[in-house]
């Protein structure tokens, strides 16, 4: 969850109505497109290299990660951030919307690695979390300092300072200490015990595939991604599993992947969906199921006792010569490997021969205690048939099963996770062009810099331009791939959709010229940090009241490692 080095980025005014985070070269609502003329290059997810994202519509494909304009209408008052694009992405964040939209339980965690001041990239996680804290989530936030003395070989006198003013800089923004809870990960034992429990189900083998991990790691390392799973999943320790969102760059996934697996691993119970006696994959349950409800359904001629009885009559061999001539639809087709799924199904169906189709919900026993399985039998209610290890329910649908199991679960001291979900926004362009950088101070605006510090960095920003007023009279800028528009969309505008318009429109057209979009900016800059500065000097006191140490007593190496 450290966001140290956000980076390299565009980013039109708007989104909404566009379809572009699903086609790079689509059209926006303001008629600004994303770069498509730049060789795509390989996408590397790395939490603490320099990451590096050639084409954010690969992030679909190559690691599932959803487009965000598929849940943004679900959305009940969306930040600024959804609705211009800068978050592209999410991983089931339909279902902290519903929460959000019901006023149901949900949560909101981030964390930020203490290496250095915080900038104006981190704002943008700072901002995530505070919006879901306001629509009534429940927020935290957390300090990543095992990671940085481990990953990064930070000293813990170090540590201390970055952290501070990376909490002052959080309160400042309006992240409500009352109402949310702020730790670091050295000092939360409850963390530390939920990350001995999940490391139980971790390996090495998958640590090297997803982090490239090898023999030189140090254990701390390894630790510390440990540490980090509990992180993500601590909220729901809190009163009771609920929706959870983390934000964050997509450099971070592979923490959020890893987590999402280790979620259901320690589950007592896995719920499926099921046919017969033998397993389903969810390609093969998926035709299947188109199998079934085409056999099942009444033909139209018969009773209504036709209709009840119809499900009996379908048989494993009828729905195999109903499948060998199926095609299913080519929206089907795109989220199905058909040919691969389609074979095994056949033999599946075929090896069943007369024993019949009937929809159920199926219990695996994974983690259970005796005494927690057989409170499972007791609590499925309706038709049931008890195997050694599972259990099928006839008269339940998915949710109530996944209900009945959760329930069990927390009753017989299991956890009961739910896979968290995540939001991704796209990195920030360096101020100087390429990456920004906290090791590069010009290519980055610190939210410590004195004002007109940040003034003097906005006006000897690269820009989108063209080489003569001229040429951007008769040209118009290129603000797709301007790191000044970029600040105005993420940060200068804030909730005003308007301003980000009209610069965009204004540069494209050639209306406005950079020394004076420079000038508007970076006096909006000062604004900002003078305001932002005033703010966090009000949250000394507060933060010197909060139940968070800043005064390690550790001791450590403090080099590299």
């Amino acid at each position: 969850m450290d966001e140290d080095t956000p980076e390299g980025a565009t980013l039109p005014g708007d989104r909404r109505g566009g379809d572009a985070a699903t086609d790079p070269a689509a059209p926006r609502t303001d008629g600004g497109t994303e770069r498509a003329d730049e060789p795509t290059e390989d996408v590397a997810l790395d939490p603490w290299g320099s990451a590096s994202v050639g084409d954010y519509a690969d992030l679909f494909a190559e690691f599932g990660i959803e487009a965000f304009d598929e849940v943004d209408d679900d959305v009940p008052d969306p930040h600024y951030l959804m609705r211009r694009g800068v978050i592209f992405g999410h991983r089931e964040y339909d279902a902290v919307a519903e929460a959000m939209a019901n006023d149901e339980p949900f949560a909101a965690l981030s964390g930020f690695m203490p290496t250095g001041d915080p900038h104006i990239g981190h704002k943008l996680v700072f901002d995530e979390l505070i919006y879901h804290q306001r629509m009534g989530g429940d927020a935290f936030g957390l300090i990543a300092d095992l990671e940085a003395h481990s990953a990064r070989g930070m000293s813990w006198d170090e540590i201390d300072e970055h952290a501070r003013n990376y909490l002052l800089s959080l309160l400042a923004l309006g992240f409500d200490a009352e109402d949310g809870e702020l730790y670091r990960q050295s000092d939360n034992r409850e963390v530390q015990d939920l990350g001995f429990e999940l490391g139980s189900k971790a390996n090495f083998s998958e640590f090297e595939a997803i982090y490239g991990f090898d023999g030189e790691t140090n254990i701390s390392h390894m630790q510390s991604v440990i540490t980090q799973t509990a992180d993500i999943l601590y909220p729901q320790l809190v009163d009771e599993p609920k929706p959870t969102v983390i934000p964050v760059g997509p450099d971070q996934d592979p923490h959020v992947r890893l987590t999402r697996d280790l979620a259901t691993r320690v589950r007592y119970f896995k719920v499926t969906e099921a046919f017969a006696s033998f397993e389903l994959d969810d390609d093969e349950r998926q035709l299947v199921r188109a199998a079934y409800d085409a056999l099942a359904a009444p033909s139209g001629d018969g009773d209504a006792e036709d209709a009840d009885t119809a499900e009996t009559d379908v048989r494993c061999e009828a729905a195999a010569e109903w499948l060998a001539h199926y095609e299913p639809p080519e929206s089907d087709r795109e989220s199905v490997d058909l040919a691969a799924a389609k074979g095994t199904v056949l033999d599946k169906l075929r090896a069943g021969g007369k024993e019949p189709l009937r929809p159920r919900v199926r219990f695996f026993d994974r983690n259970a205690t005796d005494e927690a399985f057989e409170a499972l039998i007791e609590a499925v209610e309706g038709e049931k048939r008890v195997f050694e290890g599972h259990v099928d329910a006839f008269d339940l649908t998915r949710g109530e099963a996944e209900s009945v199991a959760r329930e069990v679960e927390i009753d017989h001291d299991g956890f009961g996770f739910r896979q968290p979900s995540s939001i991704y926004h796209r990195f920030m362009t360096g101020l100087t062009g390429g990456k920004m950088s906290s090791s590069i101070p010009a290519s980055h605006i610190s939210l410590l810099d004195d004002p007109e510090d940040g003034y003097d960095k906005v006006k000897a920003a690269t820009t989108g331009g063209r080489d003569t007023a001229e040429e951007q009279r008769e040209l118009g800028g290129e603000a797709d791939e301007c790191p000044v528009y970029e600040l105005y969309a993420y940060l200068l505008a804030g909730d005003d959709d308007d301003l980000t318009k009209e610069v965009y429109a204004e540069c494209v057209n050639g209306e406005r010229l950079c020394g004076g979009c420079k000038e508007q900016a970076a006096e909006l800059m000062a604004e900002f940090l003078e305001d932002h500065q005033e703010k966090r000097a009000e949250a000394e006191a507060l933060l010197d009241d909060l139940d968070i140490d800043l005064d390690s007593d550790r001791r450590g190496t403090g080099g590299e490692h």
